[in-house]
């Protein structure tokens, strides 16, 4: 499949109507990938990429132990967008929470970091932290599971 104008064209008016950020398509053997810049609205095009395909089977694992997750613990705190995760405000600050501490419905317990803009993940429930998942400065996905609280 070759990605043409038209198609790309069109990519860029669903970006703008459903107001995301990013969209991303690969056909097995080919990628591209359209940002919308947030603060000038200008829409980016990454060149269309070859897949290789080690990188599709490194792929499978990750997607296969998703599935694993979701079978631990608790109620799983996810991140509502992609970005970069951090356990404290700044390097030398203690962590927001921390394994065995309990939370209430609204505390802060992480930040991701999206486009310069560092976000406060809030806890939508009371419990304690059973289990953190993702290394401070990693990036995460959106909807990937952050924490579990039981």
């Amino acid at each position: 499949m070759k990605f043409d104008t038209e198609y790309i064209e069109k990519l860029a008016d669903i970006i703008a109507e459903k107001g995301l950020t990013e969209i991303s398509l690969e056909d097995g053997n080919q990628a591209i990938t359209l940002r919308k810049e947030i603060f000038t609205g200008a829409v980016q095009v990454a060149a269309p990429q070859a897949i290789v395909a080690p990188q599709a089977t490194a792929q499978q694992p990750a997607q296969a132990s998703a599935p694993k997750q979701e079978a631990k613990k608790g109620q799983p705190v996810t991140s509502p967008m992609v970005g970069t995760f951090y356990k404290a405000s700044s390097p030398d600050a203690k962590p927001f929470v921390e394994v065995g501490q309990t939370v209430s419905k609204g505390d802060v317990v992480c930040i991701v970091e999206a486009m310069k803009l560092m976000n406060e993940i809030e806890s939508e429930f009371s419990g304690k932290v059973v289990e953190i998942c993702v290394e401070d400065g990693q990036p995460v996905e959106f909807g990937q599971v952050l924490m579990y609280i039981e």
